[in-house]
């Protein structure tokens, strides 16, 4: 618990987290990160490990935006 309120005053902490997520399956946490340049994700990438230990992070690029994300229609 000491380790997860760690985490999530780190994820709090960083503007480029716009969305984080606890998953069930292989992965336990997505971040969903905005940044403008790769050289600006090492940069964030640098300050999150600096904040909390990870054991095993796999990163992954988006390359194109095909559909943004909405609001549900609820």
């Amino acid at each position: 618990s000491d380790w997860l309120d760690r985490f999530s005053a780190a994820v709090d902490s960083l503007p480029e987290i716009v969305e984080a997520h606890r998953l069930a399956g292989e992965a336990d946490y997505l971040l969903k990160v905005q940044v403008a340049s790769a050289a600006d994700y090492d940069r964030f990438y640098r300050r999150l490990i600096d904040c909390i230990d990870l054991y095993d992070v796999t990163s992954q690029l988006s390359m194109e935006t095909i559909k943004p994300s909405a609001p549900l229609p609820v």
